[in-house]
């Protein structure tokens, strides 16, 4: 088959390439040339473990082209995905869809022939009814031109292996619309589906609150453990033993309930306060105000981390050198967006200290986002001297790490362990003062 994807960042560059890696002839459309320019020559503008092979691999097979041209991606397929970013409004809770509206103001026009268009993005609900009609409404095609939702679950770090191998496929049409919209998806992932994967049909305002629903309910699970952990540290109770015990219940389940400084990135944070907003709009807004609680609960997770490390280094930070390992919001990522790790970083510069952040991944990102903060190369480099070293982001080579490592570098042994992911009692044993979140 032939598809093309409007928007080449994270989801639509991982959707394009996977789509590829599927046998399809896919054709990747963004407005940013410089961004065209590195994807066509098997270069990923971020950084996605595993998804340059992919991308390489099947620009090499010829399945996998880039352009800037609206008229070629018109002329060239029948099925276009919609995978552009839908970012929160400054100073609002509502998602922008400027990014949204511009590829149906632009593709549509060009439709003279039955087309589909499949979003991916996350939308408030009830955008994609308005999509269809603004689309038939400037399309040569009319009534012929279809607009589908098909939600993506793809996680940073595993998004090749969650679009190979996801465990649901959603597909939203308009039922008052029959049309080719089911066929055609189901045809581009058969593969999949003859892999056993479900394939859910539903109509347009399910799929679209399919995706925001399963973000709320995982930014719940995380802000559910994270206010227990509150409860742990006026208790003397831990954690982590808590849920592990809360883990073996098959109702609630393990995953999810680490304790720590909370989720950031890029969709949670801004997906949970697009559905708030636009519950209010809907009339449902009593139905979501425990998501005010939720990203509440999240952002105080941020600054206790803050007192924690004030609190290792004797009461005060300023002058006190801090070590900050991770900046990235999730290990294998180089997402900063909202990211716990930076936001804690500069909280702490604020307040007089002296901040070294180390990322394996994410150093460039942050630097663009946060160009004060001092930025080392290597773990010793960031504990160079340090009064404190805070765990931010839970890459595995700092999950590895042992007091031997860090003993010759630091100035003080103290750590906060922002994750929960080290071993507290054999730090201590070391002659380290420990510090985890929700950990007595």
């Amino acid at each position: 088959m032939r598809c093309t994807v409007f928007g080449t960042g994270y989801l639509g560059a991982t959707h394009a390439a996977c789509m590829a890696e599927l046998g399809h002839e896919v054709l990747g459309v963004d407005i940013d040339p410089g961004k065209v320019a590195k994807l066509s020559g098997g270069e990923v503008p971020f950084y996605e473990p595993g998804l340059a092979d992919v991308l390489r691999r099947n620009i090499d097979a010829g399945r996998l082209q880039f352009t800037t041209s609206y008229a070629d991606a018109a002329a060239f397929a029948d099925l276009h995905f919609l995978g552009v970013g839908t970012p929160q409004k400054k100073g609002e809770y509502g998602a922008d869809l400027r990014h949204v509206h511009s590829v149906i103001d632009t593709l549509a026009p060009l439709l003279d022939r039955p087309a589909v268009i499949v979003g991916k993005s996350t939308v408030p609900v009830g955008t994609a009814a308005e999509l269809g009609v603004r689309a038939r409404e400037l399309a040569p095609a009319a009534d012929a031109v279809e607009v589908a939702w098909n939600p993506e679950f793809l996680r940073e770090g595993f998004a090749v292996e969650d679009t190979l191998r996801p465990d649901r496929l959603v597909l939203g049409v308009d039922r008052a619309r029959p049309g080719r919209a089911e066929g055609l998806v189901r045809d581009l992932y058969a593969r999949l589906i003859a892999d056993g994967v479900p394939f859910l049909l539903t109509d347009l305002p399910t799929a679209e609150l399919v995706k925001v629903s399963a973000n709320a309910f995982l930014a719940t699970k995380i802000s559910f453990i994270n206010a227990i952990s509150e409860v742990c540290e006026a208790t003397g109770a831990d954690v982590t033993a808590l849920a592990d015990a809360l883990g073996y219940d098959a109702r609630i389940g393990r995953r999810f309930l680490n304790a720590g400084l909370g989720f950031g990135g890029g969709c949670l944070p801004k997906d949970i306060r697009a559905f708030m907003a636009r519950a209010g709009e809907l009339g449902a807004n009593q139905a979501l105000t425990f998501l005010r609680e939720v990203d509440s609960i999240n952002m105080r997770r941020r600054t206790k981390m803050v007192e924690l490390a004030t609190r290792a280094v004797g009461g005060s930070l300023l002058g006190a050198n801090i070590a900050v390992l991770g900046a990235a919001f999730k290990p294998e990522s180089d997402d900063v967006r909202d990211s716990p790790a930076l936001n804690v970083a500069g909280m702490m510069q604020l307040h007089g200290a002296v901040v070294s952040v180390y990322d394996p991944k994410a150093l460039d990102n942050s630097r663009r986002l946060f160009p004060t903060l001092n930025y080392a190369t290597s773990v010793a480099e960031a504990c160079e001297g340090a009064d404190a070293v805070l765990l931010a982001t839970e890459w595995d080579e700092f999950r590895a790490l042992r007091p031997t490592d860090l003993d010759p570098v630091v100035r003080a042994r103290a750590i906060v362990d922002g994750r929960n992911c080290l071993d507290g009692a054999a730090w201590t044993a070391a002659g380290w003062s420990y510090r985890g979140l929700g950990r007595g």
